[in-house]
């Protein structure tokens, strides 16, 4: 069912700004399409919140535009993470939470997702009902039944008790120092209020968003800046969010950066009793997680890359806890979608309750080395298809045999190929995956001349 849409890809629509699908009259014109399904299937508000890149007022007032067409009521959250909108939708009587996002991007990207009233993306059925709307021309309903927006002031305050209240009894952090990266974006107030008001001494990196600088050399990507600083400060952890705050990346106490498995990793082991026999990982997670998991009589299951797809696997097994290697951590016992500050208080939970540095907390993870390389495209390719590709992957394949991983696939989020190789020797890793990608990248380029 995927394949059938036309705009909507693994993580809502996403783009340049100024580019196709990402414009103002389009956007104006899918808040329309959205609020015309919508309306159709109930009653109540749709909630609108952003991060802090500098197009987001744009589309902001453009959605609003298109929402009150249809006849729908709009909530304006203004800067929030992109989970404070999937709680607030959840908890609001909201018909349907937006999100105008582009992750980890850079500024000059942007993107609308949806949530449901459940907090959840949307199903397939009804994105695929706004995509038909899309292609009606626009109407707009009576004079009296247009939508009114009024702006929700205090949402950040909601959000923030949310999260201090989903560890049990209240996390105490008192003694610990922390340095966040807040990667100016929609975290900057939050993340900080929620970690000082839970006893911690924080430091922070990243909390002065001027609209242009969103995930620019800071953040969950970019986590050189907090390493360096939690080494220069003696701190106990570091923090690093995404420009929507739904993921995260930890920096320990020796300055070691820490992903996403880390990060699954050290919920995972301590909380095993509670995860209903099972985790959901990626087709990127490390292989030395699948096997720590299965240790702890675990079961690991792989999904496709995307929290979409985690979300599906976790739903379909009646699990709770799932991850990606980018930091994205989803526990439905603790919110109904990924959440980047939460994360963190799971694993600060942990610490706290074993009173084990966070260094000593990872370190029984052994990871495999892991080397991935992109490779810009233009258009989609189809790898497989291609003179060549399948045998010189089969013949890295067998190089590594049973001590190893291949895996070669096309962004859902940015016109990219990623080839990403994995095994026990560093060296051949290395190897390898530059030899693939040089490959790779040749004989597209050669399919375009």
């Amino acid at each position: 069912m995927i394949n059938e849409r036309k705009y909507f890809g693994t993580d809502g629509i996403r783009g340049t700004v100024g580019q196709p699908p990402i414009t103002p009259d389009f956007v104006m014109k899918l808040g329309w399409a959205a609020g015309r399904v919508l309306a159709a299937q109930g009653k109540g508000p749709v909630l609108i919140g952003k991060d802090t890149r500098i197009s987001g007022y744009m589309f902001e007032s453009a959605l609003e535009a298109g929402l009150s067409a249809a006849g729908v009521d709009i909530g304006l959250l203004g800067p929030i993470p992109t989970p404070g909108i999937a709680y607030l939708t959840q908890n609001t009587r909201a018909q349907a939470g937006i999100v105008i996002s582009a992750s980890h991007n850079p500024y000059q990207d942007n993107g609308i997702k949806f949530f449901c009233n459940e907090g959840r993306k949307l199903p397939d059925d009804i994105e695929l009902a706004i995509e038909r709307e899309m292609e009606k021309p626009l109407e707009v309903v009576d004079s009296a039944q247009l939508g009114k927006a009024r702006r929700i002031t205090d949402a950040p305050r909601r959000y923030i008790e949310f999260c201090k209240s989903r560890i049990s009894p209240p996390l105490d952090l008192n003694g610990l120092k922390l340095i966040l990266d807040c990667a100016n974006g929609a975290t900057y107030q939050i993340a900080p209020s929620v970690f000082k008001e839970l006893g911690a001494v924080i430091e922070t990196i990243g909390t002065t968003p001027d609209g242009l600088n969103i995930n620019r050399e800071i953040g969950s990507t970019h986590p050189d800046k907090l390493r360096q600083t939690v080494i220069d400060s003696g701190a106990d952890a570091g923090i690093a969010f995404d420009g929507d705050g739904d993921r995260l990346v930890m920096v320990d106490n020796t300055g070691t950066v820490m992903d996403g498995d880390d990060v699954l990793y050290i919920i995972a082991m301590h909380n095993s009793a509670d995860l209903r026999g099972g985790v959901v990982g990626t087709l990127m997670s490390n292989l030395a997680l699948e096997q720590a998991l299965q240790e702890k009589n675990l079961d690991f299951f792989r999904a496709r890359v995307g929290d979409r797809y985690i979300m599906e696997m976790l739903q379909e097994k009646n699990l709770c806890l799932g991850g990606e290697t980018s930091g994205h951590i989803i526990n439905l016992d603790k919110s109904s979608t990924g959440d980047g500050i939460i994360s963190a208080l799971q694993v600060l939970e942990v610490m706290v309750t074993t009173a084990h540095s966070l260094s000593d907390l990872h370190s029984g993870l052994k990871k495999y080395p892991q080397r991935m390389i992109n490779i810009r495209i233009t258009d989609n390719v189809d790898l497989l298809q291609l003179d060549g590709i399948p045998d010189m992957i089969k013949e890295a394949e067998d190089e590594l045999g049973d001590h190893g991983r291949i895996l070669i696939r096309t962004s859902g989020t940015e016109p990219l190929i990623r080839v990403m190789v994995e095994g026990e020797d560093e060296t051949s890793v290395e190897r390898l995956v530059n030899q693939l990608s040089s490959e790779i990248e040749s004989v597209i380029q050669n399919r375009m001349v």
